[in-house]
């Protein structure tokens, strides 16, 4: 029998809660839940689930807060649920280490897939964590030892840099990635030309890669947070 992954599920909103653990148990998924943030934490560190749901408007302590206290053991994915749509929110708690973000009101069919993302990632992370050899999703296919990358059959030319962002991509590969995170990673700072720099590659991919790069297939844009490879 197939152990089902266990979740905490950590939201103040009673109607939400229930919304979101009934979705769980349909999937018969495991979970524990709890209104508070501190009780989050415990719970996180008593039960080790495979995966947090976390609300950032708590009654005790921020949201933000709960990522900062468990990220400083465990690399469990959180997805964010909010009703907050400010950008930098958004990208604050991606900083400080979630690994998806849903704004209020969502589906639970997107839900439920970006469980399957992050428990996905969670699990290949897990069983290597050492650099890929190769990535597949729909018709893209990376090869990381010749270092060749095809599309529909086609090859296609990266730059150096070009190719060092896709890598990274794959790496993380159903996870919003902030601008920061990617600038961080490729250039090893944070500045205001880099960001621009980052605008003009990630088009610059987009022309090689998609189809048509206003619909894209593959990277997806987070406005005003960052960019995501799609994972399925």
């Amino acid at each position: 029998m197939v152990n089902k992954p266990y979740i905490l599920v950590v939201e103040d909103d009673k109607i939400i809660r229930r919304f979101i653990t009934a979705a769980l148990s349909a999937q018969e998924y495991k979970y524990i839940e709890t209104d508070m943030g501190n009780e989050a934490v415990a719970l996180s560190m008593s039960n080790n689930p495979d995966l947090v749901i976390l609300d950032l408007g708590l009654p005790d302590i921020d949201g933000i807060e709960v990522i900062s206290k468990i990220r400083e053991w465990s690399k469990v994915p959180i997805i964010i649920v909010s009703a907050r749509e400010n950008e930098r929110q958004k990208v604050e708690a991606l900083d400080k280490g979630a690994d998806d973000y849903l704004t209020k009101p969502f589906g639970i069919g997107e839900l439920l897939a970006r469980i399957r993302v992050s428990l996905r990632h969670s699990r290949m992370n897990n069983v290597q964590e050492k650099e890929m050899s190769f990535f597949k999703v729909k018709n893209l296919f990376i090869d990381f030892e010749k270092r060749r990358v095809v599309v529909d059959g086609r090859d296609i030319h990266l730059t150096p840099i070009e190719y060092k962002i896709m890598a990274l991509l794959c790496r993380y590969s159903g996870k919003v990635l902030t601008h920061n995170f990617i600038i961080n990673e490729i250039w090893g700072s944070v500045l205001g030309n880099e960001t621009q720099s980052l605008r003009v590659f990630m088009a610059n991919l987009r022309r090689k890669l998609e189809k048509d790069p206003t619909q894209p297939e593959y990277i997806y844009t987070e406005v005003g947070v960052g960019y995501r490879l799609v994972d399925e």
